[in-house]
């Protein structure tokens, strides 16, 4: 028997509990009531009978062991054995007398955890048969059972407990593997939304830049290096930004988006109306405004061809207006992240077209009332 792998010594191998050297330890001190059984035998028998007592406890002894091999796989079956075990304790009886009934200890607690439901009425039979069979059979000049009895009761006992102990520990393990899993889960699609969201607004006012120097490339050379220039800078924090996302350390502020916002409105011919400054939003909400005016500015500069868009604050809501012809398929993976982040904040998204023409992004987060 061994214990298997075990993860940093915290024991998260979800076997350690069944198949490891705790269930070796009890399976092997159990085989200590076959031998005070064996040494009945040799008290209250003699010759034949002696021999027959002991190849009884022999054979209980194998029957034993197989159930233990059941720990490990689906054969042999279980309640066979149980029944073999039990004709066994009844057989060394006329042999090991009172001291058989430490084979009944064994066969008692095992079916009390193979059958939990039963559990009570198994443990309370044999229980009573150790008290009162050795009183009821005159030749054997014994009286009441006691020590046979508490000796069932307490096996029983200690085994219940044990296997129960075992069980919750399994689940517990069991629980925090699926826990781990979900974890797992969860950040692959916490990088792949930050991914998005990055690349998306990077890439696109890394285009806008490109495509704003090319066509003032034959016309005004100087400006054409400054955006250049600026396309250079801008890749680099992408890099940096997706490094940083995949760490898990990116950092997003509103007032630097607004910032970035109003120079890629400015590139792309959109007339900006922004708000100077986002103090009136709360720190706790920074970072997740940021990430919606990231979204829906990116988006608006991609797929609306709007002349004017505006952005509208408050301590608990953003709003984001354009006045392009976008429709829904504007809005994709990045929405459908968007609404992931809104949604763990406790928030709502509302996004929609305006008439006559235009969209609407709003992302609420409580009360209303809005700070241009």
């Amino acid at each position: 028997m061994h214990e298997g792998p075990v993860d940093g010594g915290s024991g998260t191998d979800p076997q350690r509990w069944t198949q490891g050297w705790r269930h070796a330890l009890m399976a092997t001190g159990m085989l200590a009531y076959p031998f005070v059984t064996a040494a009945g035998v040799a008290q209250y028998s003699s010759g034949a009978g002696t021999v027959a007592g002991l190849l009884i406890v022999a054979a209980f002894c194998v029957c034993y062991l197989l159930t233990i091999v059941t720990r490990y796989r689906s054969w042999p079956p279980v309640r066979p054995l149980l029944g073999a075990m039990t004709v066994l304790f009844l057989a060394a009886l006329p042999f090991a007398r009172t001291q058989a009934f430490f084979l009944c200890a064994v066969v008692v607690s095992l079916a009390a955890i193979r059958l939990r439901r039963q559990a009570v009425p198994i443990v309370a039979a044999g229980a009573v048969s150790a008290l009162l069979v050795p009183c009821a059979v005159r030749p054997w000049h014994a009286g009441l059972g006691w020590i046979q009895a508490i000796a069932i009761v307490f096996t029983a006992l200690m085994l219940f407990s044990y296997a129960e102990l075992a069980d919750a520990n399994r689940a517990l393990l069991e629980a925090r593997a699926e826990v781990a899993r979900l974890a797992s889960e969860a950040e692959r699609a916490r990088i792949a939304r930050d991914l998005h969201d990055l690349l998306g607004h990077s890439l696109t006012v890394v285009t806008v830049k490109s495509n704003l120097a090319r066509r003032l490339a034959a016309t005004d050379s100087r400006r054409s290096l400054e955006e250049i220039t600026e396309v250079e800078a801008l890749s680099r924090q992408a890099l940096a930004d997706v490094r940083a996302a995949v760490s898990g350390y990116r950092e997003v502020t509103l007032a630097g988006e607004l910032a970035r916002g109003r120079e890629l409105l400015r590139a792309s011919g959109v007339v900006a109306d922004l708000p100077l400054a986002a103090d009136m939003v709360g720190a706790a909400h920074q970072e997740l405004f940021g990430w919606v005016v990231r979204e829906g500015l990116t988006n608006i500069v991609r797929h609306a061809h709007a002349a004017r868009c505006t952005v509208v604050l408050s301590a608990s809501q953003v709003e984001i207006r354009d006045d392009g012809s976008g429709g829904p398929a504007s809005f994709g993976n990045g929405l459908t992240g968007l609404r992931e982040r809104v949604a763990a904040a406790g928030g709502s998204v509302e996004a929609g077209p305006l008439s006559p023409r235009g969209w609407r992004l709003r992302v609420s987060l409580g009360e209303e009332g809005t700070v241009p």
